[in-house]
């Protein structure tokens, strides 16, 4: 996050639009992958920011490995999101309205690990349930990527 970084410096915690890559990681019983996160303590998706000069794609791939420590074969565009629908506000008071791409992550290959400080724990979740202590803004994400319908 080092280009928001330096742009939070300069504009503190004030809205700022954030585009990035959410990757979306399933296992052979299609199993949806999330991280317990360190700011909200609640299940989220793996992914992040683009840093300067940097597809879509390699986000994607950097936010796969750092967060997981995990690579993927390639990956499939599933949508794009944006609008006022796509603010999050972060514990720590800083907004965004996002610019998001999901992707499906094909062919990964690793074992998932922590392998950050933004996660604590990584779990497989099935999406046919509600999943406890999921974070708001990633049930909105996968809603609108389609991934769940209703719980």
């Amino acid at each position: 996050m080092g280009y928001i970084m330096d742009l939070r410096e300069q504009v503190g915690s004030r809205p700022l639009i954030m585009a990035g890559a959410c990757v979306l990681i399933f296992n052979h019983d299609s199993h949806l992958l999330l991280q317990r996160r360190t700011d909200s303590l609640d299940w989220g998706t793996i992914g992040g920011a683009l840093e300067l000069g940097e597809s879509l794609e390699e986000a994607a791939s950097r936010e796969l490995f750092e967060e997981a420590g995990l690579t993927a074969r390639s990956f499939k565009f599933i949508t794009l999101l944006s609008g006022k629908d796509m603010y999050y506000r972060y514990p720590n008071g800083d907004e965004i309205y996002n610019v998001m791409a999901i992707y499906e992550a094909i062919g990964v290959q690793g074992n998932p690990k922590v392998n950050d400080n933004e996660g604590l724990e990584l779990r497989y979740f099935s999406l046919d349930k509600r999943i406890e202590n999921l974070n708001p803004f990633t049930e909105h994400v996968l809603r609108r990527a389609g991934y769940i319908t209703e719980w």
